[in-house]
């Protein structure tokens, strides 16, 4: 071999070590968190207010369960197709599981909440929560204790989750809802009198220190703000709340900025 040829072997055999060390040290990229999503109406979209709230650091997937109506009955025959639903998400690459119908999953109480949560979990591997645990970690987060709660249900959903809310020690002084049974086209409540509602409500809660909306189809991420200033406490709802009980699950912060005092200090 030449002193030329020599030199060049040495050269090509450092080089291909080096590149070979790079590529053992290297980090592998990683892969952002899913947060799939299971909605009661059927064929149901990621609502804009989960771009809206986190824009980057976590991919959204959702599913529908075709949930008839705002029900106790309509609730039973919907829940076998929650399991299902959520091994679908798993399948196309959910990292976490958010069942995002707070009705959905107060309605029997917390132990069925707990429980409809742990078989989530056994049945995809994967860590899971629902809109109801989001809006009990929102009123945690909030330090309520007395709770004005405003609602779009019937009076024996509402019901149901004042005695959910005073299942996990907070105290409902007054509950009202806008008494909705049927989810319209497209699952989205749209009501102009709602910050009026709400505020109506709070005003009727002896000493509330926070105010809770509750239903995944009311539109109230704008709301938020403006009913701060004029209840002068923290909001809670469904929808934003559980947004951010999802995407903590997956390792975000859920912190928000111009949205309400729970977003913000999340």
């Amino acid at each position: 071999m030449t002193h030329h040829s020599r030199r060049d072997f040495l050269r090509i055999g450092v080089a291909g070590a080096t590149v070979a060390l790079g590529a053992s040290c290297a980090k592998p990229a990683e892969a952002q968190p899913v947060l799939g999503m299971i909605f009661p109406p059927a064929d149901y979209p990621v609502p804009p207010e989960a771009h809206i709230l986190y824009p980057s650091g976590v991919t959204f997937l959702s599913r529908g369960i075709g949930l008839e109506a705002m029900r106790p009955d309509s609730y039973d025959a919907a829940i076998p197709r929650v399991i299902p639903a959520a091994q679908e998400l798993a399948r196309e690459g959910a990292t976490a599981i958010s069942v995002m119908g707070t009705s959905l999953t107060f309605y029997k109480g917390r132990h069925f909440n707990e429980d409809l949560t742990a078989r989530v979990a056994d049945a995809t591997g994967l860590p899971t929560t629902t809109m109801s645990t989001g809006i009990v970690e929102g009123l945690r987060l909030a330090g309520a204790r007395r709770v004005a709660l405003a609602t779009a249900y019937k009076d024996e959903v509402t019901g149901r989750l004042q005695a959910f809310l005073e299942e996990h020690g907070f105290e409902v002084p007054f509950a009202n809802g806008l008494g909705y049974e049927r989810i319209p086209e497209g699952g989205i409540i749209q009501d102009d009198t709602l910050l009026q509602f709400s505020a109506d409500v709070f005003a009727r809660a002896a000493g509330a220190d926070t105010l809770l909306i509750s239903c995944g189809g009311l539109k109230t991420l704008d709301l938020i703000v403006p009913l701060e200033a004029l209840c002068q406490v923290p909001v809670v709802s469904s929808t934003p709340h559980a947004l951010m009980n999802g995407v903590r699950l997956v390792g975000l912060s859920g912190r928000a900025q111009g949205f309400g005092r729970v977003l913000a200090n999340a």
